[in-house]
């Protein structure tokens, strides 16, 4: 299985906050995670495109032009990006949204920052786990097509 390390895994950080975006960078990188930045959402985005998806995403809430929550569905219009929210946002409702439609994990502002490397180092193990899961998926269904088989890709390779 193909090893991923905080050195190759790469980390979107979205929040109108500068202060916020130097102190996460700063902690993630200390953890050894390539972090990006972004003031907003359509400035997140424009580093998606140009640099391709990230790993992670952490994304604030209460942003200009876009809300964490509207960024988050469209990334995931595109992809399965993993999302925590780091906002300043406690209401019961915002969480429950969060975590039920949008984000692995809901973190709120102020927050500790070794609490929120382990969050990550979670969040981007499922991710490598899922990622794995889907390339052996892909490897099953290109046997299966060779041999113009129709049984179950995860029943015949297991």
């Amino acid at each position: 299985m193909l090893e991923t390390t905080p050195e190759t895994q790469r980390v979107l950080v979205v929040d109108d906050n500068a202060y916020t975006l130097r102190i996460v960078q700063h902690t993630l990188e200390g953890a050894g995670y390539t972090v990006s930045t972004a003031i907003s959402g359509p400035e997140g985005l424009k580093l998606i495109t140009r640099y391709g998806l990230p790993h992670l995403a952490i994304v604030d809430m209460h942003m200009p032009e876009m809300s964490g929550f509207e960024f988050c569905r469209a990334i995931h219009d595109f992809s399965d990006v993993p999302v925590i929210m780091l906002t300043a946002v406690n209401t019961e409702e915002a969480i429950v949204e969060g975590l039920e439609k949008h984000a692995e994990d809901y973190i709120v502002k102020p927050f500790n920052p070794p609490e929120l490397v382990a969050r990550v180092r979670r969040a981007v193990s499922y991710t490598h786990l899922r990622a794995h899961e889907t390339v052996l998926d892909l490897v099953c269904r290109l046997l299966l097509e060779k041999k113009k088989t129709k049984t179950s890709c995860r029943t015949s390779c297991l």
